[in-house]
């Protein structure tokens, strides 16, 4: 599955799973590891750490994790519910039992202490807008402010899953002139000054997310606990969408726990668990879910007759003293955060250095509020950037990707069936346990399917190693798995029960249809059958004859590798899947944490098939004597986690000659043309691999050995004749581009994807298309489509048709039309 290796890195946003791969990945391609101390052992300060949820944005390897973690804090089901879509459409009237619309009436205890519970009626979760911060300063003013027999204060939220998850992103989007950001901002501002202005004291009682604006909420607050649920994290993944906190967070965060604990925090986007919140001082106190109110209460009460001890910022280290509170140490630690920056996201991602810019400014003013004035003209400034609007476009992007366009129900899956055990199923099946599914796993023999079991236990072993799952959550897991092989003789009574068939199996037509008539002989007629192929058409699997009966509920799922780490997924119906099993896929994937594109049944689907031109064109770069070096400088600061070449000796040359021979071979016609692979043939043939062989483009030599050898620089010469070109950055990296973008948008012009939003999100996702331009659409809209065209036609005339401009980009062209409105 070529180019899937591309983007392990991406779970240091969207998938808390397995990340081990991308610790791996992280590390193997020098963007910065899985953790950077900023002065030897003795300092804290760990700027990239893809071990605990990195961000999208701080490093070129990231792709976008944080829009798919900060969407996931809202679950997307198939419908609102109705009484959901009455509540949306029907203007809140204000009743003695609900006197507002995202609070529950405040109650004040006999100790006087005021219960304010965040409960947007209209969300699952709460978030905080324009139209909450309005409300709250209305409810402040009457509920408490004012009443004299308020003595403290609990804020705290009625949904069970979560506190606040952060602001609402559209309400920014919506403002058309950012600069009136900062009046409306430093109203809230002075709403928090004014809370703090009644003089008790402010607890903030936390269960589930508290992210965004919903931890700045608490850290205005005296007090804060949080409970040890699993669902419990805390964070500012604002610089994940281009933007930094702006409710006091770049000020507030680092007083609390330090400037290395808080720069960490904010340049990273990473969420925080309960045990780490304690211990470095984020949190006061960590307890049980049902202990939570009357702990606070308490605590409230006891803050307000001095029998609790106030909240105090952690102690620092005599060595933390040094480096946070010295002119020396501080120059050191900035310099420090400055290359760190610098190296992990190329300069191309403005949020990290706003953020360090605001702490700075508060260090050096730390009297008086124009550190909060500096914090809120920053913001603003961020949120008329490109790479904020391109960062928020994909967030809106995977909002939309939640819903199925399909009208049909999808059927109730309580038991799903892996027909395969090796990397791919073994994932497959870890996510799909982990989600509360019933896991059937098959293998042919106990060796094989003791290996898929122990990849599983190893990497939940992990995570409850890391403390990010419980013994019992573990327990759950592995309960919920089923392992059965060939001599299991009740694997049939097994399988009839199952509501879905996922097959991972190897890439071959005969064995997948063979394991198509070998289910539907045992499983019950509305099991759906889902093929996990990169590269055979799901027609084909589906096709008429004695080995397929029930061709309507055949689907292609195909996920990306690792599994449990890339959050993409494509489904492909083929010309005779039924609305109800392409529904079913999609409503299974969703669940499993997957974003979901659907896409039509063509060789390669979507997004190899847009992989297979850059392979193309690569290989026609070398032969015109373009040095190895300099293409993949250009393509990663053309903002791809990788270059070219480097990513082919990643995923195998022998891979990467595999696809690009079978899409030249396919229906792409001229557009696989103009170069020339059997540059990747040849390779191949002299067993250079690439990474895994020591030897591919680069020669590598222990862990981080890397150069071209004399051998490579003799064949590249008797490749391309001895040329050396000195093309300029520029043509490099349009003319890569250029060769995926069109791809993409001919997938569009041909309903192989169903609109600009899902070509953006798959191939983001699918390959680290650079996330602050926002895909190849907003790519398009962004530089212009016309000028693109121009561009492109400008190759077409002096290289050959390869560059034609598809049909849609010229019609685009002449209409001065916009992908995204």
């Amino acid at each position: 599955q070529f180019f899937h290796f591309t983007c392990r890195f991406y779970l240091s946003i969207a998938c808390p799973h397995n990340r081990a791969a991308a610790r791996h990945f992280s590390h193997r391609i020098s963007t910065g590891g899985s953790a950077h101390s900023l002065i030897g052992r003795g300092s804290s300060i760990r700027l990239l750490d893809a071990a605990t949820n990195s961000s999208l944005l701080p490093t070129r390897a990231n792709t976008f994790s944080a829009v798919a973690a900060a969407v996931k804090e809202e679950p997307a089901p198939s419908r609102p519910s109705p009484a959901q879509e009455v509540a949306a459409e029907t203007p809140f009237v204000s009743t003695p039992s609900r006197k507002y619309e995202y609070f529950q009436n405040v109650e004040i205890t006999p100790a006087g202490v005021a219960m304010v519970r965040f409960d947007n009626l209209t969300k699952k979760v709460n978030t905080l807008s324009f139209a909450v911060m309005q409300e709250a300063k209305s409810m402040w003013e009457t509920e408490v402010h004012s009443n004299s027999n308020v003595k403290s204060v609990v804020f705290t939220s009625a949904k069970k899953n979560g506190f606040i998850a952060g602001a609402d992103i559209f309400d920014i989007t919506g403002v058309e002139d950012k600069s009136t950001l900062v009046p409306i901002i430093e109203e809230a501002l002075l709403f928090f000054l004014h809370m703090k202005s009644k003089n008790v004291p402010l607890v903030a009682a936390i269960n589930g997310p508290a992210l965004g604006g919903g931890l700045e909420w608490a850290l205005w607050c005296d007090y804060r606990i949080c409970t040890d649920a699993s669902s419990t994290k805390m964070g500012l993944p604002e610089v994940k969408l281009g933007f930094l906190p702006g409710f006091g967070g770049t000020q507030n965060l680092p007083a609390l726990v330090g400037v290395q604990g808080g720069m960490d925090m904010m340049l990273t986007g990473k969420d925080i668990r309960p045990a780490k919140a304690k211990k470095m001082g984020l949190v006061d106190l960590v307890v049980a879910p049902q202990s939570l109110e009357k702990v606070a209460v308490e605590t409230a009460e006891g803050l307000a007759n001095d029998t609790v001890k106030k909240s105090r910022p952690k102690k620092k280290s005599l060595m933390n003293r040094f480096i946070e509170d010295t002119p020396p140490g501080q120059r050191l630690m900035w310099d420090k955060i400055k290359k760190m920056v610098d190296k992990n996201t190329n300069g191309k991602y403005p949020a990290p250095y706003a953020i360090m810019e605001c702490v700075k400014y508060g260090l050096s003013h730390p009297n008086g509020l124009d550190k909060f004035k500096k914090e809120r003209e920053e913001f603003a400034k961020l949120a008329a950037t490109s790479e904020s609007e391109a960062l928020i476009g994909i967030f809106d992007g995977m909002t939309k990707m939640k819903k199925h366009s399909s009208d049909a129900d999808p059927i109730d899956v309580k038991k799903v069936a892996i027909m395969g055990a090796g990397l791919m199923g073994a994932g497959i099946a870890q996510v799909t346990a982990e989600k509360g599914y019933e896991v059937l796993l098959k293998d042919r023999d106990d060796a094989s399917l003791g290996r898929g079991l122990s990849y599983m236990n190893d990497n939940w072993g992990k995570r409850q190693k890391r403390r990010r799952m419980t013994q019992y959550q573990y327990n759950l897991n592995t309960s919920r798995v089923t392992p059965l092989s060939d001599d299991t003789e009740s694997w049939k009574r097994h399988f009839s029960g199952a509501d879905l068939v996922i097959e991972a199996v190897f890439e071959n037509l005969e064995l997948k249809r063979k394991i198509v008539q070998q289910v539907e002989s045992v499983t019950p007629d509305h099991c759906v059958f889902a093929t996990n192929t990169s590269a055979i058409p799901i027609g084909d699997i589906a096709a008429p004859g004695p080995e397929v009966r029930r061709p309507e509920n055949i689907v292609g799922m195909h996920y990306f590798s690792p599994v449990p780490s890339m959050p993409l997924l494509e489904i492909i119906p083929h010309s005779g899947t039924s609305e109800e099993a392409l529904a079913t896929a999609f409503a299974v994937g969703t669940r499993q944490g997957k974003t979901c594109v659907v896409v039509k049944d063509v060789p390669g689907f979507y997004v190899n098939r847009c992989l297979g031109p850059i392979l193309v064109e690569v290989s026609a770069l070398v032969k015109e004597g373009v040095p190895l070096e300099k293409l993949d400088k250009a393509m990663t600061n053309f903002g791809m986690p990788v270059g070219p070449i480097t990513l082919c000796d990643e995923v195998g040359v022998d891979v990467a000659a595999k696809v690009s021979t079978y899409l030249s071979n396919a229906d792409l016609g001229v557009r696989m043309g103009g170069g020339d692979v059997s540059l990747l043939s040849d390779m191949v043939e002299k067993g250079w691999l690439g990474r895994k062989s020591k030897q591919g483009f680069f020669t590598y030599t222990g862990k981080k050995g890397k150069k071209i050898g004399p051998e490579v620089t003799s064949f590249l010469k008797e490749f391309n004749g001895g040329k050396v070109s000195d093309m300029s950055e520029t043509d490099i990296q349009d003319r890569i581009a250029s060769r995926l973008v069109n791809e993409a948008a001919k997938c569009l012009e041909d309903k192989i994807i169903e609109n600009p939003a899902a070509g953006d999100i798959g191939l983001v996702f699918g390959i680290g298309f650079a996330p602050f331009k926002g895909g190849p659409f907003r790519y398009l809209d962004s530089v212009g489509v016309s000028s693109y065209v121009d561009r492109m036609n400008g190759f077409a005339d002096t290289l050959g048709e390869q560059f034609e401009p598809c049909q849609l980009l010229k019609d685009y062209a002449a209409s001065g039309k916009k992908f995204h409105g």
